[in-house]
């Protein structure tokens, strides 16, 4: 999967720039600006974020992730059912996201290039593997994998259909995302069709597999 440096500068920076690549997008430009009021000079963004805006783009999403567990953390978890904890942790993503929407819309446009690819398979990794940490899974063998391919699928889903949610509270995405764990989440008969294709899948799932292996 690749190890993502994490540092509060660097965090600092990518909250500074979020109001640019909103209007800018992910470019040099909106993270210099960023890096400027965030106290920092123009230049540190070679240092900073050596691999330009993909690589503030990755370490958003992982901001974005440790803020989402520590949300899922106040939630009553120990009351909730499995379907129920990954639809909370999921919700509570995307409100975190929520004040920076144009932002995370401009971050996907990047990630869609086919150059990014690789970019785009180890955030998704990352974000579902968190999703199920933070709700206490201790899943192991195959399981842990179809748990986090069924994921991929339900969030990547969820999160183009949020995009464009103007409904209160999300209201709409959480009936969006409700009706897509209830058909490719809790259907056993899927999970042997699962199985066989998350077995021929490529990344994000062969770096699932060097996730797991890393914990």
């Amino acid at each position: 999967m690749g190890w993502l440096e994490r540092s509060e500068e660097r965090d600092r920076a990518i909250e500074a720039a979020l109001p640019h690549a909103a209007v800018d997008g992910w470019t040099e430009r909106a993270l210099q600006a960023g890096l400027v009021g965030a106290g920092f000079a123009p230049d540190d963004l070679g240092f900073l974020f050596p691999r330009g805006p993909i690589e503030a783009i990755e370490v958003w999403s992982d901001l974005v992730d440790r803020r989402m567990v520590e949300r899922v953390r106040e939630m009553p978890l120990g009351t909730m059912r499995v379907r129920d904890k990954v639809a909370a942790a999921v919700m509570a993503r995307l409100a975190e996201v929520e004040p920076h929407k144009e932002a995370a819309r401009r971050a996907l446009a990047v990630l869609a290039l086919p150059v990014n690819a690789p970019a785009a398979a180890r955030i998704t990794a990352r974000t579902v593997d968190s999703v199920w940490r933070a709700i206490g899974d201790r899943s192991s063998d195959f399981n842990w994998y179809t748990k986090r391919a069924t994921l991929a699928a339900v969030y990547g889903a969820t999160l183009l259909f949020w995009l464009s949610d103007d409904s209160p509270g999300a209201e709409r995405t959480r009936a969006f995302l409700d009706r897509r764990i209830d058909s490719l989440m809790l259907i056993p008969r899927l999970q042997k069709r699962i199985e066989n294709v998350v077995s021929r899948l490529p990344d994000p799932f062969r770096l699932l597999g060097r996730l797991r292996r890393a914990t």
